[in-house]
């Protein structure tokens, strides 16, 4: 059975001047504001649309990794991951996810953590809906 989430978006204004508010509608669970300046330059308090695709890429990789490393039999005891989603107007726009991610995994060596890694990087849902940018990936065990 297939699941559809939703989220909306609210722009008012022209782009420079203007913002606008990105909604959770399926969850409910948040409405974030947004505008240009925090897309462009940076604006604490305000969410960019690649903050939000970022949270999306950390969340899917932390699930495809526990579950590619508990079918290994290595089931974690914890993922902790950050996508940290580049954006750059003179390139074009998103330019790339970068995954950091720390985890701890008992009995494993880290030639097999590693290519586990890097298996759940190419599995991961978001990763694969991500393939028009270069997703780099700096796994860590605890």
């Amino acid at each position: 059975m297939a699941l559809t989430s939703e989220a909306s978006a609210v722009w008012n204004g022209d782009l420079a001047s203007g913002s606008g508010n990105i909604t959770l509608d399926s969850s409910k669970l948040a409405t974030f504001a947004y505008n240009w300046k925090a897309r462009s330059e940076g604006e604490a308090g305000v969410s960019t649309p690649e903050e939000l695709l970022g949270a999306a890429h950390a969340a899917c990789f932390s699930m495809a990794f526990s579950n590619e490393l508990a079918s290994a039999g290595h089931p974690p005891v914890s993922v902790s991951t950050t996508a940290a989603v580049s954006f750059d107007i003179s390139q074009g726009g998103i330019t790339g996810s970068h995954l950091l991610v720390n985890a701890e995994v008992p009995g494993i060596s880290e030639e097999e953590f590693q290519k586990i890694a890097e298996a759940a990087k190419a599995g991961c849902p978001v990763s694969k809906a991500l393939a028009g940018i270069p997703i780099t990936l700096e796994a860590t065990l605890a």
